[in-house]
């Protein structure tokens, strides 16, 4: 089972991008999980990606935020949002089970400079995620969770550590944060199987920094550890962040193999 996240910032505008990728992969991916479509349900292409042979469970929003988890095999107890009302005004998280593996696709908040509401909203955010999952689910079960973190964990996972020092996705408080997730029972694949290996998954759009490889690393998958033995690689599909014509996003996909047989 190949199982993607993928923020798309915009599905509307991204969706030739997507459908010429998953073309270009002979339409490998089992199970496609998106962030930031920025559409409501309704306008969700459902139909192109039926085409394909997934099942669409969307989560979306206006112009801001929205997820999606697109799944070769239907999806059951589909559950979208928290549950709760303030924390619903913003679309961030859905989840599903295929077969006994719960999917969880979330994207978590951007946050903004100390002292602002941004900032505080993202650092609450991740406690009611944690809150979450303490919940509803055991580190015993079978989960992948997935998405946009909008946290680069660690020195590693940013191209220049010194000049991003202090930067939004770089402060201890939101390293902290991410670490209470994994400490919960999760484990980052990519980290995993590749423990000294620098590969950035988002770059931003001015001056060319996928060309010079100045990024961050801020999309993750990751599993209990029940699913380790089943990991088999995790990799970062460079191809549709490179393409010029239709403009890509800002982010790359990423995608981890499962061999479940």
């Amino acid at each position: 089972m190949k199982v993607c996240t993928y923020n798309v910032n915009s599905i509307r505008a991204r969706k030739e991008l997507i459908i010429d990728w998953l073309k270009h992969r002979n339409n490998d991916i089992d199970v496609l999980c998106l962030q930031e479509i920025k559409v409501v349900d309704e306008d969700f292409p459902y139909k192109d990606f039926e085409q394909l042979g997934f099942h669409c469970e969307v989560w979306g929003q206006k112009a801001y935020n929205g997820v999606a988890i697109l799944s070769k095999k239907p999806l059951s107890d589909v559950k979208k949002g928290f549950g709760d009302q303030f924390w619903d005004q913003q679309k961030r998280l859905i989840s599903g089970k295929i077969d006994d593996i719960t999917v969880i696709n979330i994207y978590a908040p951007h946050g903004d400079l100390p002292g602002g509401d941004k900032y505080y909203y993202k650092l609450d955010w991740y406690k009611k995620f944690l809150e979450y999952l303490n919940e509803n689910y055991s580190p015993e079960d079978k989960i992948i969770v997935v998405g946009d973190f909008n946290v680069a964990l660690d020195d590693i996972d940013v191209y220049d550590p010194e000049l991003l020092e202090g930067a939004i996705g770089t402060m201890p408080e939101e390293r902290e944060a991410f670490k209470a997730i994994l400490e919960w029972g999760l484990i980052d694949t990519f980290r995993y199987l590749y423990p000294d290996k620098q590969q950035f998954t988002w770059w931003d759009y001015i001056g060319g920094a996928i060309w010079r490889n100045e990024g961050m690393r801020i999309d993750y998958i990751l599993c209990t550890k029940p699913l380790l033995p089943y990991l088999k690689d995790v990799e970062v599909d460079l191809w549709p962040r490179r393409r010029r014509k239709p403009t890509p996003s800002d982010h790359a996909p990423v995608i981890a193999t499962f061999d479940l047989e």
